[in-house]
């Protein structure tokens, strides 16, 4: 059951997933889940940030599939295209209409025949349209879609990024907090029988399990976000985000 490992004080903050058709509840929750055990949050401030994240996470997924998908319709597409030049170029013009609806049917059996698949790779193969010509001719198509998707992409990248850094700095901000009256009517008090002489050490082990506890979380986190910004940062003579080519998976 989808939320079960949620707090039942924090259930309310945690609405259902919106998920697309395909996408399963239970690759959510896992995703989530898996979150949840990196970041630990201890309140409900910490709870709505680290849920965000988790939805992004899931957001980037997303967009990364769905970016394959369209490059692979494209480079139906593309395939399309090759065999234009080779099965139409120099028709007669009466000709062309029925020579492109079979290189049409001829597409759609590269993306559903393997063995079509197959015949018509070598076939372009022969006429100099080797794999790299058609991945070049499929971005060419969709470049405008794939630049939608890597926009989406280094949007929820950024987004998650600076969650974690609110998350950081609200642990933080704990670390730091002065102490309550309480504790401040102890120490005078300990000043006062000459009993300050207090060292790091002994400091220390007096320090609470929850503050320890709570930096402990925090350089974890802090850590994750450097090794986050380490994968998102965009080098200049790098792609902005490579994906394997795309080729026939019918072999």
């Amino acid at each position: 059951m989808l939320r079960s490992f949620i707090p039942e004080g924090i259930e309310a903050l945690a609405p259902k997933p919106l998920l697309l058709p395909g996408e399963r509840a239970e690759e959510y929750q896992l995703l989530q889940q898996a979150i949840l055990d990196e970041l630990e949050p201890s309140s409900a401030i910490e709870w709505l940030l680290t849920l965000d994240v988790a939805e992004l996470c899931w957001e980037i997924q997303r967009y990364r599939l769905l970016r394959y998908k369209t490059l692979e319709l494209f480079r139906e597409q593309a395939i399309e295209h090759a065999l234009n030049h080779i099965d139409v170029a120099g028709l007669p013009s009466e000709m062309r209409e029925g020579a492109k609806l079979h290189t049409r049917r001829n597409a759609i059996k590269w993306r559903t025949d393997p063995i079509a698949a197959r015949e018509i790779e070598a076939r372009l193969s022969a006429h100099g349209f080797d794999q790299h010509s058609i991945s070049a001719a499929m971005y060419a198509h969709a470049r405008e879609l794939f630049l939608m998707f890597e926009g989406l992409i280094a949007s929820a990248q950024q987004r998650r990024l600076m969650l974690l850094k609110s998350l950081e700095a609200r642990r933080q901000h704990t670390l730091v907090q002065p102490p309550s009256s309480s504790t401040q009517r102890k120490t005078m008090a300990s000043e006062e029988n000459g009993k300050n002489d207090i060292t790091s050490g002994d400091h220390a082990a007096t320090t609470p399990a929850k503050t320890r506890a709570t930096r402990d979380r925090s350089r974890h986190l802090a850590w994750h976000i450097d090794d986050v910004e380490h994968h998102t940062t965009h080098k200049p003579d790098e792609p902005l985000d490579c994906i394997p080519s795309i080729r026939s998976t019918k072999d």
